[in-house]
């Protein structure tokens, strides 16, 4: 067989020299040719004919003769052309100057053959032929192709016939020299015999080959296939696109032929290689008009605020203010950071919704300062103030926009370090561009600007710095920083912008030619603004060297600091100063610099955080702690930042874990020491080991839901959805994050932020290396599970809890011999007889917080036997409690476990035994049902279960009785933020009216707190009737739409309606009220099973979707090309779907993060489109089942965003690429008909485009997840829709996985046009 092919072969190539030397009919010798081979079975287009011709031109034959024969092979296809081409490239452009005739028709035939490419992928010797021009150029050693598909190599020749002939013009003319490698990319073999004298014509023919093949890299650029097959090349290949760019921009820019040509010139060349992306540009067939992807694409408008701060504000920013109302609950410290989420919260919003990073951070200072204007007013009560929210404006907020800046421009560094030019320094600055122009904006926005009344002289001292800058004035230092004014500053009116700039200009986001921007400063730019005197501040006198007097140190705590050097000076002190200076140096930390230092917060908040965590001397040694030595500055630091403010601002930087593995071993080293040793603070207070434990261990408590597992796991459903927080998830998480810091370039950007002088510890922590704390929590665990264990009589912790009940009823036994008999599990305890001096006490706190439950449970015991008064009872917890405040979160564990248990018996509030509510309890449930009421949620009275509705839970009327006889001071502050909200969730898991009762014995007591105790306890409705929750998300989803207002204000829609002005901005009767959204915000933490909540809330969003169809008034006409009154009233109709998607995916977010949005894709979206939906849609013909799949993708979409991200930057992110393949997997054997719909039809493919146009041209990076197959999968799936435009755009977004199918969709999808 080889040897007959061999013979074929030599027969072949003497037909040929027989042909030329008798000088036949090229075309007639082609034919005949064509027929011989097939007759001799040879498959044509023949790969080997091409060679063996090729071969005998060059350069033995090189004739006229030869080469028409050779273009006559091509015509009647028994070689394959881009074969030929390939072959002669190899050959002729390495010689074209001593060839330029043989180059002039290899150009020729390039520009004849080159373009036709449709005929090449379906010949049958395809993929053959591309392996040879594999083997002839290297192309997959060249480019570093992961694979040899044909349509990869194909990509690649078309793209190195481009750079060839650059290349070849530019060595024409001499400017390769210009290019950064100075020489060509393709190899040189030359032929030195084959080199000829040249003649005079060769110079002119010289200058014709490279006008025409200057005129052939117009044509690839220009040409539909050519031009989309380069846009995957440089999609796919970058480092090579930019090394062949480089080249480009020297031959536009260098080339006399570019220059005199009369049909091309310098920009249209450079115009057509930047625009070479543009080719994804479509129109969905299944859209009309393509209106949905035209609305998608459309983010640049921007009808953002009106008078009611939002109300007509655009959906595409609404999970901004919705995010900013959840981070603000107080009732539970997170531990992930809320600037990360926000980061990755407006990463998604920007990209899904395609507007500019102008548009986005325009919106997002918005709503942060949406959310200021909603407390100008705050309500009274154990809540974040004012300074938490403008922490949120003037901390978070440009933080977050700091991350996105410096990952865009620490992309930059990495792109810039590998690239051959400086293409990628035009991409710096591009999102600190649109920070300027957003700040520049929003001085529009006055009704928002208005500062509060706390903040006035703040902003009008800001307003002053500018001012000064302007006029030049100085303190006489040469600066303007640190010069002191007058507490109004009077001559300059500042507000709230003038805030946020200097915010900015702080952290390197802008420099201070903001202060020159039109209209920043008021009045005349050479005048010295009243209220500004000569005098340095008090934190200038600090950096002179003034020492820290008691007047100074006063104004430093008063005073935030404005720079980083000052709180690195402050720290110092804490660190090197003597021990009045270190606690002088820690007030200071714990002030205004805490609380108000904006500009430097997430600063000082690592400075405390490490100064909790003092280095051991070198000299100790043994069991003995150092940080005993550190007594009274560790407690004033402990104190200092107890106040829930904050608390919550650790939150919001992300800072818990850290401070959790800080307080630890500060309960460690001061819950195991005996507390013979007392210290006296300059304040003249006295504090032993005890209270320093019991600051630090409620504190650490209150960095988790302690108190939470046994309602969540006994009473629930379900177990919760989301990472349970506990003592050790803290440590992973904080453990994680010292690890992973630094590592990516992002992180090694936001470093430069950091102050060089602190050094953190990275090194693990882990609970083993808390024995006493490890035993607590163990113990902690048992109690909430299950019945207290025997205790053995004349065991330690026997004696432990007979001397805490005889210090606890001391009063009580003067009479004589009191038992005290605990419930089943525990023998009785007596204290007659009990030695109650305070020596048998002075043991370790977590000796007596081991004894705690069993104390508690004796005391309980006796209550309900008639033993122990309830006055006795709250008395006693209070003594038990003030001798150790660390027992408050015994108690609160311990009680909450009992209630759960419902072994004890009701006790009846009525005024004589327990204190009693009928003061006031018919009215707190009036104002329970009139706040229900005014967010369109009615409830019937709830059952009280046939208990008297003046009863509580033993536990828990003992607990709420022991609250109540604390006095609201400072002192008890940091004790009743962590009973405060564990009463309320245990009250609100009660039945009804357990909640209204305790509401009503609290508002007698602070009456001023009314409105937020009754707000409060609202919510427990929430937490007993899922039909309760259901109906509030209804409203929810009906006042943001407009559809159903409930009052004046829902009417407008929006962010107005949906969250209004916070707490109390509406009044019914007389009662304060909230918006739906403030009131679900405030709930969704007390719904017991959060899974229902994707079902109902994908059913609200259908249902308003219908709604919106129907408002609008959409009716589709027989052609289907027209909408009801036009595209106007399709556009808004889509623009509110947007809204009502944008909402809905916002609820599902926050509600359940990222476990529930997982759920959503993997669950419940599929059921959805399986199941059959009864009601068909009168009104809209089709135009409501396709809105309702376009909500479904835009919704889906949104929510997967928010809770993955739409890059790989977020831990997060590691759990979308199986997530997203179970769903595009269930797209695509839908599609494929291996599942069956029970959806409407049209419903289906509005959302399978949607969701895949979305997805491609919003989160390219997910398609570079999936599985390649599945991708081609759904690809071909599309195709056959029609949709051959969105199938490609799905191919060329895989990247160079699905690179070669994608070239040939492209060279099949032109061919169709």
């Amino acid at each position: 067989m080889v040897d007959s092919q061999a013979s074929m072969w030599e027969s072949v190539t003497s037909v040929v020299r027989s042909a030329e030397e008798k000088k036949v009919d090229p075309v007639h010798w082609a034919l005949e040719l064509r027929s011989t081979l097939s007759a001799a079975g040879i498959s044509l287009p023949s790969p080997d004919l091409a060679h063996l011709l090729v071969s005998h031109i060059f350069w033995e034959n090189h004739t006229p003769l030869s080469w028409k024969l050779l273009e006559k092979a091509i015509s009647v296809t028994i070689v394959p052309p881009l074969l030929v081409l390939a072959l002669l490239s190899h050959r002729v452009i390495p010689n074209r100057k001593h060839h330029p005739a043989a180059y002039r028709l290899y150009l020729e035939l390039l520009k004849r053959h080159a373009f036709s490419l449709m005929p090449q992928i379906r010949a049958s010797a395809y993929h053959r032929t591309m392996n040879s021009i594999d083997d002839i150029l290297h192309l997959s050693e060249i480019f570093g192709l992961p694979n040899q598909e044909p349509g990869s190599i194909l990509l690649a020749f078309v793209f190195s016939i481009l750079w060839q002939l650059v290349d070849a013009s530019l060595d024409d003319e001499g400017l390769l020299e210009l290019t950064s490698n100075k020489s060509s990319k393709w190899p040189h073999h030359m032929q030195i015999d084959g080199l000829l004298k040249r003649n005079d014509n060769h110079g002119l023919l010289e200058k014709a080959n490279t006008e025409l093949a200057i005129n052939l890299i117009h044509f690839l650029l220009h040409n539909k296939v050519t031009s989309r097959i380069l846009h995957l090349a440089s999609q796919n290949m970058p480092t090579h696109w930019e090394d062949f760019s480089q080249r480009f921009r020297v031959l536009t820019t260098k080339s006399l032929v570019v220059r005199n040509s009369k049909h091309i010139n310098p920009e249209a060349l450079t115009y057509l290689v930047s625009h070479t992306r543009k080719f994804l540009a479509r129109d969905s067939k299944t859209i009309p008009g393509g209106e949905f992807h035209a609305l998608l694409s459309s983010g640049s408008m921007l009808a953002l605020t009106s008078q009611h701060h939002g109300t007509s504000g655009a959906p595409l920013w609404l999970p901004i203010d919705l995010f900013f109302e959840d981070i603000m609950d107080g009732t539970q410290a997170a531990a992930a950071s809320a600037v990360e989420n926000l980061t990755g919260l407006v990463k998604a919003l920007q990209a899904v919704n395609s507007t500019t990073w102008h548009d986005a951070f325009l919106a997002l200072w918005l709503a942060a300062l949406r959310l200021v204007q909603r407390e100008r007013d705050p309500i009274e009560g154990p809540v974040p103030r004012t300074d938490t929210f403008l922490c949120v404006l003037l901390s978070v907020t440009p933080l977050a926009v700091a991350n996105i800046i410096e990952e865009e421009e620490s992309q930059w560094i990495d792109q810039s370090a590998s690239s051959p030019s400086n293409q990628w320094k035009e991409k710096k600055g591009k999102c600190r561009e649109g920070l300027v122009n957003s700040l520049q904006q929003l001085g529009d926005y006055e009704s928002l600007l208005t500062p509060p009344l706390s903040v006035q002289s703040v902003a009008n001292q800001a307003a002053a710095k500018a001012a000064m800058f302007i006029s030049g004035i100085t303190n006489g230092s040469g600066s303007y920083e640190n010069t002191s004014m007058n507490e109004s500053a009077s001559g300059c009116s500042g507000n709230m912008r003038h805030l946020v700039v200097e915010a900015c200009i702080s952290r390197n986001l802008l420099d201070t030619s903001a202060y020159l921007w039109l209209g920043f400063v008021n009045g005349g730019t050479n005048q010295v603004p009243p209220g500004i005197t000569g005098n340095v501040s008090c934190w200038s006198l600090l950096m002179k060297g003034s020492s820290l007097t008691p007047s100074l140190t006063n104004s430093l705590i008063t005073t935030p600091a404005s720079s980083l050097a000052e709180i690195e000076k402050i720290y110092e002190i804490a660190t090197t100063g003597s021990e009045d200076e270190k606690i002088a140096a820690a007030s200071i930390l714990c002030g205004a610099s805490l609380f108000r230092g904006w500009s430097i917060q997430e600063h000082v908040i690592i400075f405390i955080v490490t100064l909790l965590s003092p280095q051991a001397p070198a000299n100790i040694s043994g069991s003995y702690s150092h940080l005993i030595n550190c007594a009274p500055f560790l407690n004033v630091i402990l104190v200092g930042i107890s106040p829930v403010d904050c608390v919550q601002i650790f939150s919001l930087h992300g800072v818990v874990p850290l401070l959790a593995g800080a307080l630890m071993p500060i309960c460690e080293a001061f819950g195991s020491g005996i507390p013979n040793n007392t210290w006296t603070l300059p304040t003249g207070e006295v504090i032993s080991s005890h209270a320093v434990f019991s600051t630090a261990f409620i504190l650490l408590l209150r960095l988790w839901r302690f108190d939470h597992p046994p309602l969540d796991y006994v009473l629930g459903d379900v177990p919760p959805v989301g990472p349970q927080s506990s003592p050790e998830y803290l440590l992973l998480v904080r453990n994680c994050r010292l690890e992973c810091f630094g590592k990516s370039p992002k992180d090694r950007m936001a470093r430069r932020r950091f102050s060089k002088v602190i050094d953190i510890s990275v090194d693990p922590i882990f609970m083993d290396s808390f024995p006493s704390l490890k035993q607590w929590y163990r113990q902690h665990q048992e109690c909430m599970a299950s019945i207290l264990s025997e205790l053995k009589t004349g065991s330690p912790v026997h004696h432990i809890v007979d001397s805490l009940l005889s210090m606890m009823f001391k009063k009580t036994n003067k009479g004589g011999s009191q038992s005290l008999t605990p419930s089943s599990g525990s023998s009785s305890l007596s204290t007659s007889g009990v030695d109650d001096s305070s020596d048998q006490l002075k043991i370790p706190g977590w000796h007596i917080l081991e004894a705690a439950p069993f104390v508690l449970d004796a005391a309980l015991t006796a209550c309900a036997h008639g033993s122990l008064s309830p006055r006795e009872l709250a008395t006693g917890l209070k003594t038990l409690a003030d001798f150790l405040p660390a027992t408050l979160g015994t108690m609160v564990s311990y009680f909450s476990s009992e209630v759960t248990r419902g072994l004890w018996k009701p006790v009846s509030m009525n005024g004589t035994d327990w204190p009693s509510p009928a003061a006031n309890l018919a009215s707190v449930e009036q104002q329970i049902e009139l706040i229900l009421a005014a967010t369109g949620v009615d409830v019937p009275r709830l059952p009280a279960d046939g208990i008297s509705a003046a009863t509580l839970p033993l536990p828990l009327a003992a607990l709420v009785s022991l609250t109540i006889t604390y006095k609201l001071e400072k002192a008890t502050e940091r004790f009743l933020v962590l009973v405060g909200p564990a009463l309320d969730a245990l009250a609100a898991a009660c039945p009804w009216p357990c909640m209204p009762i305790v509401t009503s014995l609290w508002t007698q007591k602070v009456k001023r707190w009314s409105d937020f105790l009754i707000f409060s306890a609202s919510r427990t409705v929430f937490h007993h009737n899922s039909d309760a929750v259901i109906q509030l998300l209804r409203s929810c989803f009906t006042c943001t739409l407009g559809l159903k207002p409930t009052s004046q204000l829902c009417s407008y829609g929006g962010v107005g309606a949906l969250l209004g002005h916070g707490f109390g901005s509406l009044h019914s009767g007389g009662i304060s009220t909230a918006a739906p959204g403030i009131l679900y915000i405030k709930v969704h933490r007390s719904i017991r099973d959060v899974m229902f909540l994707t079902e109902e809330i994908l059913s609200l969003l259908m249902f308003s979707v219908k709604s919106i169809a129907t408002t609008e008034k959409l009716n589709k006409t027989k052609d289907g090309l027209r909408y009801g009154i036009g595209q106007v009233s399709l556009s808004q109709a889509m623009t509110r779907v947007k809204l009502a998607a944008s909402l809905g995916a916002s609820l599902v977010w926050i509600s359940g993060g990222l476990n529930l949005v997982q759920a959503l894709i993997k669950e419940t979206l599929p059921s959805w489109f399986i199941s059959v939906h009864g009601e068909e849609d009168e009104l809209g013909g089709g135009m409501v089942p396709m809105l309702r799949g376009y909500a479904l993708a835009y919704f889906a979409i949104l929510s997967s965003a928010f809770a993955w991200g739409v890059d790989s930057s977020t831990p997060s992110s590691k759990r979308r690429p199986r997530v997203l393949w179970l769903h595009l997997e269930f797209l695509v054997s839908a599609l494929e008909g291996k599942i069956s719909l029970g959806c409407d039809w049209a419903t289906w493919q509005a959302y399978v485009t949607g969701f895949v146009s979305l997805m491609v041209e919003c989160t390219p990076a997910w398609v570079l997840e999936v599985d390649v197959e599945v991708i081609k999968r759904l690809s071909k799936s599309l195709r056959q829709w029609n949709e051959q435009d969105l199938a490609l755009a799905l191919l060329c977004a895989g990247g160079l996985r699905t690179m070669g199918t994608a070239t040939e969709l492209i060279v099949e999808t032109c061919h169709q046009l």
